[in-house]
């Protein structure tokens, strides 16, 4: 199946390189483009896109308000694409925000080639783009600087069995599906199987949300690692 993708980008260049490098590649259809925010949100409600690339920072309307609108449409809309950020180190603070509000994860604009495409497959197929250490020690600084002003998550905790909770543990540290089962000695099917029940039990989306939700539960601690 053809992953239909549409770029948001305030500077022409980078449209158009990304356009061409995603272009190329079978599996992959770019359907539209768009120069902020507001005509982003336009562009995705009008030509339905499996993946949005988005800028954090644009004029009109940021990427982070943009992501927001696409994630939590108003009533009669249906259509939420998979919303990808691209960001820099240097504007890192809205990354935490980004995955709060449904993004399922970021790439860094300098990333190889090769990172753009595996990323867009991947948001695409349903998974969150967590795997990187830096992310995790993001989330990590962000969670602890930003404590969420919402009820109590902890209490949520309670409905998930002792192994659906260490799996969500472990997720929250980074690993991978294939780091987890061996470090719980289960098949990699197990814990896809785990990992669905912990989405659905505590109404998360998906990997992304689910680090948040742990960090703010308090099952990890900011600065912890795999």
């Amino acid at each position: 199946m053809t992953i239909r993708v549409i770029i948001v980008d305030d500077q022409a260049m980078v449209r158009a390189g990304f356009a061409a490098l995603l272009s190329a590649q079978a599996d992959i259809d770019v359907v539209g483009e768009a120069p902020d925010g507001r005509q982003g949100v336009q562009v995705s409600r009008t030509v339905h896109p499996d993946v949005v690339l988005m800028d954090v920072r644009m004029p009109e309307m940021d990427g982070l308000t943009a992501a927001r609108e696409i994630l939590s449409p108003p009533p009669g809309v249906v259509h939420r694409p998979r919303v990808l950020m691209l960001t820099t180190f240097d504007i890192d603070d809205y990354v935490y925000e980004a995955l709060r509000a449904g993004a399922s994860g970021f790439l860094l604009k300098d990333a190889p080639p090769a990172d753009l495409i595996a990323a867009v497959r991947v948001v695409a197929s349903g998974e969150a783009l967590l795997a990187p250490s830096v992310t995790r020690r993001l989330i990590a600084d962000f969670v602890q600087q930003r404590p969420a002003p919402r009820k109590d998550p902890s209490l949520r905790l309670n409905g998930l069995t002792p192994r659906e909770t260490e799996v969500l543990e472990l997720i929250a540290r980074g690993m991978s599906n294939q780091e987890i089962a061996g470090h719980l000695v289960l098949a990699e099917q197990t814990v896809k199987t785990h990992i669905g029940r912990v989405l659905a039990k505590l109404d998360l989306r998906d990997r992304a949300q689910a680090v948040i939700f742990a960090y703010e539960a308090g099952l990890v601690r900011p600065g912890d690692s795999g």
